[in-house]
Order: structure tokens, then sequence, then C-alpha cells
């Protein structure tokens, strides 16, 4: 697909961040930026994908370093989707999404004539025809979908996706790479975690690389496969982290960095999480 023009400038930051579990380095003194289009975050499990996204949002308070925004980002609220969303089930997905655009102000949420943010944000996703079903009787896939409809609620200039392709079958994940791609043609700047190699070869436009803690590289995509000499993701991936990525599993694995469970941070008001109301 073509790619998504961007700016050369970040529109979020993260420089040299360090964040330690029990004394264990989960990231190393990590700087990179991220620009319009879609970033994609790969490195094997435990590599600290979930920690770096979790700083970027407020989330993981590094132990040293800090996060820095620009432009629109200064004053913008950042699109958030964890592994984990507690959305609560008795809740339409319409309601459910009304809900968080009332909670982070979004005007026009709710039209009488059935239009506003919150349907365009199902439509967005590609649920428009599920609006009125319950979430508890949403596939485990709609649930992920629901959840970048949340994150990207109110036009975020920065929205994070953390895995929104685990455990999903391939239309779905096709589904939310599509929905991720289609933000950040918008001029967002979208970082999204993945082990889904394929898509993320498809959709992206930079990539960066996480091994044992550290950013291995980071760039557009093209520059980074031609510098590594291989023909597509998974030859960079091998590359940097001297394995198959087959051994990490697929997009289906159960999630990244167990041990970078968010808490809350100084900064949760300036970011949107789904289930934020159960905390």
């Amino acid at each position: 697909m073509e790619r998504t023009a961007s700016t050369d400038d970040p529109l979020i930051e993260a420089d040299g961040i360090t964040r330690s579990y029990g004394g264990v380095a989960v990231l190393r003194d990590a700087s990179v930026g991220f620009t319009p289009g879609l970033t994609v975050v790969i490195g094997p499990n435990g590599s600290g994908k979930s920690t770096l996204l979790g700083t970027l949002v407020g989330q993981v308070p590094p132990v040293s370093g800090e996060v820095r925004r620009h432009g629109p980002a200064v004053d913008g609220r950042i699109g958030y989707l964890p592994q984990d969303v507690p959305f609560r089930d008795a809740f339409t997905a319409r309601e459910t999404l009304a809900f968080y655009a009332r909670l982070i102000g979004v005007e026009g949420a709710v039209d009488e004539g059935g239009d506003g943010a919150v349907d365009d944000a199902l439509a967005g996703v590609g649920l428009a025809d599920a609006g009125d079903r319950r979430v508890d009787a949403l596939s485990g896939g709609m649930r992920r979908l629901l959840g970048i409809a949340v994150a990207t609620l109110g036009d975020p200039p920065v929205v994070v996706l953390d895995e929104p392709t685990s455990g999903l079958d391939p239309g779905m994940r096709e589904r939310a790479f599509a929905a991720a791609g289609e933000r950040a043609g918008t001029g967002t700047a979208v970082v999204v975690s993945t082990h889904d190699l394929e898509l993320a070869e498809a959709y992206a436009d930079h990539v960066v690389a996480l091994h044992r803690g550290r950013v291995a590289d980071a760039g557009p995509i093209e520059r980074l496969l031609a510098n590594h000499g291989v023909d597509d993701l998974a030859g960079l991936y091998r590359s940097v982290v001297g394995a198959d990525p087959a051994g990490e599993g697929s997009s289906a694995a159960a999630g990244d960095d167990a041990e970078a469970k968010p808490t809350g941070g100084e900064d949760d008001a300036a970011v949107h999480v789904p289930g934020v109301s159960d905390r």
C-alpha cells in the first residue's frame, strides 16, 4: 500500500528512558521519536515494548530520562489502548463510546439523528452495525476494535496501541491495522507494538526494533530494510535480534512484557484509557 507522508519532526519522543522492575532493567537508555504516520514497535517478548509504550502515555514512570511532547501533542490528549481492556459488559458498544466521549469532553458525541463522533468512531473501525450490541456479546476481536475506537475519540495527535491484534483471527487483525493506518493517514502519530510482522510491514511507515531493553534500530521502514540488507520485516527482526521471529509466536501471543502492568502516573489526565472508570 502507499506509505503515509510524514514530517521529520516528532510529536512525542523518549529521551534516555530507563525503567527497572525488581532491580532488573527492562528499558535501558531508550531514545526514540515518533513522527506522524504509523510506527510499529517490534522485538522479542520481554524486550520492553509495553514498557516503552507505557512511558509514552505517562502510565509507567521512568527511573531516568524523560518523555517530551511537541507541537499539537504538547496540550493534546494521548489515545491509549492497553493490552487489557476492562469495558463494562452491560454497556452497548455505542454507550461505551458515548461514556468515554463525554468523559474527555468530545463535542457532538451523540446526535439525535444517530450521527456524531461516537458513530463516526464505530464506523472507523468497522463496527457501524454493532453499536447496539452489548459488550459481553462482542467477540474478542470486536472488543479490541472497540478499544481502538475509544483510543481515537477526540482526534488525539498521538495514539498508542499495545498489541491491538493479540489473539485475533486474520480478518480482525487486518481490520485493526487498517483502522490504525487510516488514523495515521490524518497526520496522527500512531504507535503500535506488535508481533504481526507481515501486517506491520504492509502498513508501517516507521519501525522501532527493541532488543534486551535497548533501541536496536529505528527509522523509516524502507531505510532500515536497505541498511540491513534484507527484503522484509522478518529479515530485519532476524538481523536485529539474531533469532527467528517464529520462535516468539504470532500476534496471537498473549502479550508482551508481563512485568509492565501500568499502575497510573502523574499524566493520567492527559490520556484517555479504556477502563479508566474502573480504576
